[in-house]
This record gives structure tokens, sequence and C-alpha cells, in this order.
């Protein structure tokens, strides 16, 4: 088969290789579509993997074509999702089915080999079966819808909030989608980039909630638009010192900050912006990957709500089910965002694009011939 090899920082290469074998409690999957994640650059061309050769890419979908032992026929030709962390399943998170904590985790496209290729192993209980209306482009991005997924049901934000959205790459743009699923309307959302603002109105916002970071002062900017009280809710998804800040100081007091974006380098904090946190007794969450229960037949939970609507409702058990039911319905559509469409061969020059910053880019997309 065809693989993308990466062999040392900076080393990689679309190679002939031996197809993977398949293991117990595994199955082949033949790949159909797969993005680039902005992680995956850097371990590209600047730290490289934990070990060498690995073929990366995190994101992908496809079709079950070869089963191993212990696994159920019924797998074989379906059209499936893929989450990519394998828990230890024996640490204190794994023992209270928070998998995304796993102290001691196995990563598709990290640790072991992921998605750019022809062909994948991947452990069975892995595996999120796709209805027919859901595409293999869509369910590539399954991984990163959940990830936003899990910072929005962490912090629960309210329709009466006033949420801020800072940072507009994938994430943050998936995130303000499922705010405004969720009900959210009161959204203000933070770039730097011109193509941002069109991708912010495709989300429903209007050109009033958007500031372009680069054009206008983001402190002022908030406070005008909340009255000089803050934010009740606070997304940071860049991870710098400047949005951390942003964040902190226009965050209402009792209010949240979710911390979402992966930093770059170390951050420090100012004492000035440590004291707004004392002062105005903020709540400072992070957020890490998503949760997935590795059930196959899991789909919902009964859940009563609290306060005076006391009605039983379903709840999806877990960030990846929550997104495919709404992918599902037709109530999140994140193909938009996909901005370059590749072919396996072609897939360089979606590296290239994202780690040289030649093109304005969305969400850039290996995608198989069916």
């Amino acid at each position: 088969m065809k693989a993308w090899a990466l062999h040392d920082i900076g080393n990689i290469r679309l190679e002939d290789i031996e197809k993977p074998e398949v293991g117990t409690g595994e199955v082949l999957v033949a790949v159909k579509a797969a993005g680039i994640c902005g992680s995956d650059i850097p371990r590209i061309y600047k730290t490289g993997a934990y070990s060498h050769p690995l073929i990366p890419g995190h994101e992908f979908s496809g079709i079950v074509t070869e089963i191993g032992a212990g696994v159920e026929d019924r797998w074989l030709g379906k059209r499936v999702g893929i989450f990519p962390l394998i828990p230890c399943r024996t640490c204190v998170p794994c023992q209270r089915k928070q998998y995304e904590m796993c102290r001691q985790y196995g990563y598709l496209g990290s640790r072991r080999d992921g998605g750019f290729a022809e062909l994948t192993a991947v452990p069975v209980g892995n595996l999120i079966e796709l209805p027919d209306t859901v595409s293999f482009e869509e369910a590539a991005m399954l991984e990163p819808m959940a990830v936003a997924v899990h910072a929005m049901r962490r912090i629960s934000p309210k329709s009466s909030d006033t949420v801020t959205v800072c940072g507009l790459g994938t994430i943050g743009l998936l995130l303000l989608m499922f705010l405004r699923e969720a009900g959210i309307e009161n959204i203000l959302a933070v770039g730097n980039k011109t193509f941002q603002k069109r991708m912010v109105l495709e989300a429903g916002l209007s050109a009033d909630n958007f500031c372009n970071s680069k054009e206008t002062d983001v402190d002022t900017w908030l406070m005008e638009r909340t009255g000089g009280k803050g934010t009740d809710i606070f997304f940071e998804c860049v991870g710098t010192d400047r949005t951390l800040t942003y964040a902190i100081a226009n965050t209402a007091p009792a209010g949240r900050v979710m911390l979402v974006g992966n930093p770059a380098s170390n951050m420090t904090l100012e004492k000035t912006v440590y004291w707004k946190i004392l002062r105005n007794q903020l709540t400072v969450m992070g957020t890490w990957n998503s949760s997935f229960t590795f059930d196959a037949q899991a789909k919902s939970a009964r859940f009563r709500r609290s306060g005076e609507d006391r009605r039983e409702i379903d709840v999806p058990v877990d960030d990846w089910r929550y997104v495919l039911e709404r992918l599902g319905e037709g109530k999140i559509r994140p193909e938009c965002l996909i901005s370059h469409r590749y072919t396996l061969e072609e897939l360089e020059q979606g590296f290239h694009i994202m780690r040289d910053k030649t093109q304005n880019y969305g969400k850039v997309m290996m995608c198989m011939e069916e």
C-alpha cells in the first residue's frame, strides 16, 4: 500500500510499504478521508514522533475491509469514524471511564501508525459506525468536532450567557457552530484573519459579532459589546500569553474561562493579570481531547434536568455520539470549513501550506477516490 511515512524530523515520504497486519481485536480500515490537524505540522517538521518511522494522521474515516480474531463479522464493510486514542484501561482515569485523560495511552497517528495511508489497522473498540447521511469527509472531522464539543459540555453554557470564542482555527470555528446549535445566542468571536469573518458569517453570527484583533483593540471591543460587564464565558482557543490575558481581563466577575488552545511555547502571567483571577473570583478550566465510551451500542442516557424544568431527556453519553447525532440530523455542517482537498499523492502540498502559511486555509483534507 501507499503511505506517508515520517522517518525523522522533516523527513516524510510517500512510500510503498507492506499493508498492516490485523491483530486480535483489530480491523483493517480502507481510509476514505483524512484531515490534517494543526498538531501534525510540528510533529512532522519540528519535534518528530515518539518513534520512527511513523504514519501520521489521527483525523480519518473509512470502510472496514478486514477483521481480526475476536471481531464480530458485522463490522465487515461498515463505514466508520475512528477515535484515535487507545487507552491503557488500568490507570485511575481509565477506571473512571475518563479515557481522554489516560496516563499511558496509545494514539493513532502519533504513537502508532495513523490515517495518511491507504490502509490502517484500528482496534475495533475505537470504531463508531456512520449513518448513511454522514459523508466520509464529515466523519474525518469527528475528532476536532468532538474536541470542540468536549470543551463546550464541560463548561455547560446557558442560553442567557454571553460567550466569547477567541481563536478561529478549526476548533474555534466548530465551537461556534455547536454553541449556535445548542441555543447560545449572544456569541462574540475574536480572530485575526479576514477569511475567518466569512466563516463566522457562515456559522450564523452577524458581522458586528466578529473582531479582527489585527485591526481592532480587543479589550475595548469586548467591553463595548458587553456593556462594560465582560463576557460570562470565554473560550481561549489559541494558547498564547496575549490571548490568555484577553480572556482573564474580559471575563465578567464570577465568570468562567475555558482553556482550549495548545500552547506553542512557555506561557507566563503578569502579576496584574493574576490578580484579576483572584479579585474577580474567576473559574479557569482546562479541556483535553474528547470523551468516548468504547461501547458500540451506546447511544444516550436518561438525564433529569435540574431547576424548574425537571423533565427527563435523552443525552448522548459521550462527545462523539453527541456530534454524530447532530451530523446525522443535518444540524451541523462542517464541510464548509474544508478549504483544500488533496489526493494521497498530493498531500504534501497541504503540509507545506499549513507549515509555511502561504495561503489562507481552514481544514485541509485528504480525499480518496470512491
